[in-house]
């Protein structure tokens, strides 16, 4: 009985976060309401609040996969030992970059959450605190590049993690809100040379011809559970229920 409700409960779950990533990826984050991910998960409106208390709670799990996702990037740069610090750093830079273009609507409709929590708005939620796990494998890896006189010794460990997540970041943002054209890998792998070119170690800032694959594993772009979700957009001109 035990194992048939638990399997209930991460399938109602799961079906949830795929809707809310849908919805989230369609339209604005604040136009999405409670009520549309349930008809489009296929549970009551008040199903989803027993999983979720708010739409914000709904965010934070789906900030929290986008930051595990970019944990496990970290983990496995961490992984290879013996490659160069700034052949890794030039990987997660354009990998990053290519995930967010195939999964750009998601991103785009998510982007400001997670900025709020890199921001230290949400502090002590999910998302924060996996923010804050990736942010310590990022400092793991810039560490030990400085051990190996691959990275610039000289400045802390922090100011070089914060200015790699600023470039970053700000490479993403405009690309997502300002200026989509062109590609985003291509910007972030420009972004990595801006991060790494007064902080690489002498002989080690050439751009290399080959990156590892640090990609997570690929998940299928967010889609409806059913054809319900074509007209769940449709204008309205009654008030949403929060």
């Amino acid at each position: 009985m035990k194992s048939t409700r638990s399997q209930l409960f991460s399938e109602q779950r799961a079906r949830i976060l795929e809707a809310a990533r849908f919805l989230f990826g369609s339209g604005s984050f604040d136009d999405v309401t409670m009520a549309e991910v349930g008809r489009l998960a296929g549970v009551a409106r008040a199903t989803v609040f027993n999983y979720f208390r708010t739409k914000h709670a709904l965010a934070d799990a789906l900030t929290s996969e986008v930051f595990a996702g970019y944990e496990g990037m970290l983990e496995r740069a961490l992984a290879l030992e013996k490659a160069p610090t700034p052949l890794l750093v030039r990987a997660l830079f354009a990998q990053m970059g290519s995930g967010i273009e195939q999964f750009y609507r998601f991103h785009r409709g998510m982007f400001r959450e997670i900025a709020k929590i890199q921001l230290g708005l949400d502090a002590g939620s999910a998302a924060a605190k996996a923010r804050a796990r990736a942010f310590e494998r990022l400092r793991q890896l810039l560490a030990r590049g400085q051990e190996r006189g691959e990275i610039r010794g000289d400045v802390e460990v922090d100011d070089l993690a914060s200015a790699f997540d600023a470039i970053a970041n700000g490479t993403i943002h405009h690309w997502l809100y300002d200026d989509t054209t062109g590609s985003l890998r291509a910007r972030m792998e420009r972004a990595a040379e801006i991060f790494l070119g007064p902080v690489a170690a002498d002989g080690l800032d050439a751009a290399p011809e080959l990156v590892p694959d640090l990609s997570p594993p690929l998940r299928a772009a967010p889609r409806p559970p059913s054809r319900r979700a074509q007209k769940l957009r449709a204008p309205t001109s009654r008030r949403k229920p929060p």
